[in-house]
């Protein structure tokens, strides 16, 4: 069971969603506006919120950034747009799971499962150890990363990936592994998940895909961090 925080402005919708996740074991508080996600953010942490993106008060993307301003718990995106703009939008401000509407209330059980086990696992994945790689320095205990004397501001699963990888230096990670034991979910088709991940992650450690320093893509192979040249 899980302590499900459920944003949705539909009423409707709404009671459908949280009978459906009660009936289903878990613990359901649901409020219709972000402003009243916040607050009860801030007063109780939830294990997981799901997030409507239509809400009257405020746009869902500003939202999630605010909610991601005080909270690192998993938050899935309850969205109608479907195009990849969208999807990495929400990705890059710190989503952790989308799902397109309408979806029934076994799809979203399922969803918050996996989110929760991919979550878990991910702060299982490395031992709590200090990693130093060159003028890069991942305290996995502190959850924290210092480039160069500069603490980098990363986003959970910034963190999370940059932590796998430091734990593995000079070793080439898959695509399928960093999915499978970061995100804890299949490696099916392609994803844009760790793409996006790696791509502010670069940005943030003043690198690029074209001019890397630690972190460098093996071709049709997968990712290594190592010391600059």
């Amino acid at each position: 069971m899980a302590t499900v925080l459920l944003v949705e402005d539909d009423h409707v919708v709404r009671g459908a969603m949280l009978r459906s996740l009660t009936d289903r074991g878990h613990a359901v508080h649901a409020v219709g506006t972000a402003l009243d996600a916040l607050r009860r953010v801030a007063a109780e942490t939830p294990d997981l919120v799901v997030l409507d993106l239509g809400l009257p008060d405020l746009d869902g993307s500003d939202a999630l950034r605010m909610l991601r301003g005080i909270t690192d718990v998993p938050i899935i995106i309850a969205t109608a747009r479907d195009d990849e703009q969208s999807v990495v939008r929400l990705l890059r401000a710190g989503a952790d799971d989308y799902m397109v509407k309408p979806f029934t209330g076994a799809h979203l059980d399922a969803r918050i499962t996996t989110v929760l086990r991919r979550a878990g696992r991910a702060s299982r994945t490395v031992a709590p150890a200090v990693h130093t790689v060159g003028g890069l320095r991942v305290d996995v205990g502190e959850r924290s990363a210092v480039l160069d004397g500069e603490a980098l501001a990363l986003t959970r699963k910034e963190f999370d990936l940059l932590a796998y990888l430091a734990a593995r230096p000079g070793r080439v990670v898959s695509r399928r592994e960093l999915l499978e034991e970061v995100w804890r979910q299949p490696s099916v088709g392609e994803d844009q998940t760790i793409d996006v991940h790696l791509y502010w992650l670069r940005r943030k450690m003043g690198e690029s895909a074209a001019k890397p320093r630690y972190l460098r893509t093996v071709r049709g192979v997968g990712f290594r961090l190592v010391a600059p040249d």
